[in-house]
């Protein structure tokens, strides 16, 4: 665990001021090398939109009819499509028969009009050969279609990518069931090159001390891990043991997750906010430790939700932290509407008007609903209303402090 002048030293280091954020100095004394995240696989090249000139070719406007007509694109992407992808269908015999396959396997209309806009040149390879061995296997699998739509999985040779890939994550997830749910989590799973990205970023994990079991874990929750280069890898451990959290701790795979998702600059920007509303290094460092997706959540709801507690709540913001679970529940859809819920209660004179306001927040829906809601729903209608939304919420005008 790290040392409270550890954690002042490091905290001090992340959190420069306003201008330093400015100038880009970053907060993880980052080798010279890795100034930044670099992850260009998260983005999506931006879609071809400009207007396409009509084509002459008699090919172009085929395959662009068919794209509107049996695929059900709009006329603007199929033209995007036939100009940027180079796909010419002159005899739709083959593309019918790949849409039957689709459709046979439990394709919707919708599904194959985004997975052709995806994947246009799906249309010409071999149905049965190619595509079919393809859908058999993630049906064995137990994929279900929605999956198969992402990021041109369709695509990628079954036996030399595909196949491969699930063995690989086997080895580390163990069942079938587990690779689903790393899968759905992490819509790129297998479009991962097994020997030159995976197993480096394996053997980085373990030479670093992460049993077999954190590292199914970590991969479970975040299979993006496995994409990683061994230096980043390394340095992302080094951060979080700084932070007071070493691999040991149960809460390190989730803090890892937390790092690999966020840029650097990002998180400056995030630790400068925090501090500029308040916070102090010592409560954000600890509340990290204790709920790391307080990193994740946007700027402007960072500010929107403690402005809320410290303004409308009049709370202290070193006691919310300390519960830092409840900045990350929604404030329109959670928190204002409990608050709605407890100043009902107060005001009938069902609960306390010195109640611990945070205390009462906290927890899952079920259980508030239970202790405030249906609790008082016969004799005060209004808490099911204010539950709901249905009234706005006005503050605690005369709660005790």
């Amino acid at each position: 665990m790290l040392s409270p002048s550890g954690g002042r030293r490091f905290v001090v280091l992340i959190c420069r001021n306003a201008a330093a954020a400015g100038a880009g100095i970053n907060p993880f004394q980052p080798q010279p090398q890795a100034a930044s995240f670099s992850y260009r696989y998260f983005s999506t090249p931006a879609s071809t939109r400009a207007a396409i000139a009509p084509d002459p070719n008699p090919s172009h406007t085929t395959t662009a009819s068919y794209l509107v007509a049996s695929c059900g694109l709009s006329p603007a992407a199929a033209a995007a499509i036939v100009a940027s992808h180079g796909v010419r269908i002159v005899s739709t015999a083959k593309a019918d028969a790949v849409l039957a396959l689709l459709r046979h396997y439990g394709f919707s209309d919708t599904q194959i009009a985004y997975l052709i806009r995806q994947s246009p040149r799906l249309l010409l390879i071999d149905p049965d050969k190619i595509l079919r061995p393809k859908l058999e296997f993630f049906a064995s699998l137990g994929f279900p279609v929605g999956y198969l739509v992402r990021k041109s999985i369709l695509e990628h040779s079954l036996n030399k990518h595909i196949i491969p890939c699930v063995e690989f994550l086997r080895g580390i997830l163990g069942t079938d069931a587990n690779i689903r749910l790393a899968a759905s989590r992490f819509p790129y799973s297998f479009i991962f090159d097994p020997e030159k990205k995976m197993r480096p970023a394996l053997q980085a994990l373990r030479r670093h001390g992460l049993s077999e079991e954190v590292i199914s874990k970590l991969v479970l929750i975040q299979v993006g891990v496995l994409r990683l280069a061994p230096d980043r890898i390394a340095q992302i451990i080094e951060d979080l043991e700084a932070l007071g959290l070493p691999v040991s701790d149960s809460r390190f795979v989730y803090g890892f997750r937390v790092m690999l998702s966020i840029k650097r600059e990002t998180w400056l920007r995030k630790v400068v906010l925090y501090r500029s509303l308040g916070v102090s290094e010592g409560d954000l460092v600890r509340a990290f430790r204790t709920q790391p997706t307080i990193m994740l959540i946007s700027e402007e709801n960072i500010k929107k939700k403690l402005r809320f507690f410290l303004e409308d709540l009049k709370l202290d913001l070193s006691y919310v932290m300390q519960r830092p679970v409840v900045i990350t529940y929604s404030l329109e859809k959670c928190i204002i509407p409990r608050c709605v819920v407890l100043s009902v209660l107060m005001r009938k004179g069902k609960i306390d008007r010195g109640t611990d306001l945070l205390r009462a927040l906290l927890g899952n829906s079920q259980a508030f609903s239970k202790q405030y809601v249906l609790r008082y729903a016969g004799d005060i209608p209004d808490v099911v209303e204010a539950y709901e939304g249905k009234i706005k919420f006005e503050g605690f005008k005369d709660r005790m402090a």
